[in-house]
């Protein structure tokens, strides 16, 4: 890499939507001082290997927390760019979650921040949760414990013309599909008739590779007593990630599709991936947004070389 005389750039590695290490979904977060050029995210995207990497870099609009220091109530703002190992996208749950609980633990004193990205501005917010006294150690410190909500865009579903519907024969094996529609960033949602088949189903990739879609969200009611509303998981091997162990962008489509199916507003989800992950969601009609509310955790930290 290029030498920019500014030093090393600082990342961490930051796992989104759990409260352990290990589990939910990992991003790298990377804090530039300057612009980096397309090109050269993709390639530390791909060096890092996740299902995402976020760069941040603050931003040049005028912050009311700049200006007065950055008290709590005032809100910080940041450029914000997420690349897959293969290609840049448009919308990321759990690089944001990530980012923002990168931001709130080391770089900012307020209780918000602005992200402006290719989707428009979206909110973190930090929230309180636990007794003040409790904390999680790790990496050899104690991090204060703090839920962050992230106010993202609703994506729309549609029903799906006969010619659209995916040929997913081996992958379904004869589970009962309960529909198919598809969302506004050219996914497929497939219900299937209960969660637990949701959380046993064995796709097969080259399957999903060849289809109409970008990806293929597999979602179904939640076991009764599981204290969720709706398992999911998320299939996309086109942009580098066979399963996003836990896509929060997806519940931009999710929840106001179960939100209709099951008559309310606020709901607890759940990704049944290996790593698996929580999150809790309001479906908001004025303005159409979602509101996902999860926790996050450091598991690295370090610097990118320069020179």
């Amino acid at each position: 890499m290029a030498g920019d005389g500014l030093g090393p750039i600082r990342y961490a590695v930051i796992d989104a939507f759990t409260d352990k290490p290990f589990q939910g979904n990992p991003a790298a977060v990377c804090l530039l001082e300057e612009n980096k050029d397309t090109e050269w995210m993709q390639k530390v995207a791909n060096e890092f290997n996740l299902s995402e990497t976020a760069f941040l870099r603050r931003s040049g609009s005028a912050s009311s927390a700049s200006q007065n220091g950055g008290g709590l109530d005032d809100a910080e703002e940041f450029d914000l760019r997420w690349f897959t190992p293969l290609v840049e996208v448009d919308l990321c749950g759990h690089a944001t979650l990530a980012s923002a609980h990168f931001l709130f633990s080391a770089f900012v004193k307020c209780n918000r921040v602005l992200f402006h990205t290719k989707s428009g501005t979206l909110t973190a917010t930090k929230v309180e949760r636990f007794n003040q006294n409790e904390s999680a150690t790790y990496l050899g410190r104690k991090n204060e414990r703090f839920v962050i909500e992230l106010n993202f865009p609703q994506v729309s579903v549609f029903d799906c013309v006969s010619m659209e519907i995916p040929l997913l024969s081996n992958t379904l094996r004869g589970l009962a599909v309960e529909s198919v529609k598809k969302t506004a960033c050219n996914d497929f949602i497939v219900e299937l008739a209960s969660g637990e088949l949701v959380e046993n189903l064995q796709p097969e990739f080259d399957e999903i590779q060849r289809c109409s879609a970008r990806g293929i969200i597999v979602t179904g009611l939640a076991p009764k007593q599981s204290g969720f509303d709706f398992f999911s998981r998320f299939f996309c091997p086109k942009l580098g990630v066979n399963e996003d162990p836990v896509c929060g962008s997806a519940h931009c489509a999710l929840a106001p599709y179960w939100a209709k199916k099951l008559g309310k507003t606020e709901l607890v989800a759940y990704q049944a991936s290996k790593r698996g992950g929580k999150l809790v969601l309001q479906v908001v009609e004025d303005p159409q947004s979602v509101i996902l509310q999860g926790e996050a955790v450091t598991v690295m930290l370090g610097s990118l070389a320069t020179d």
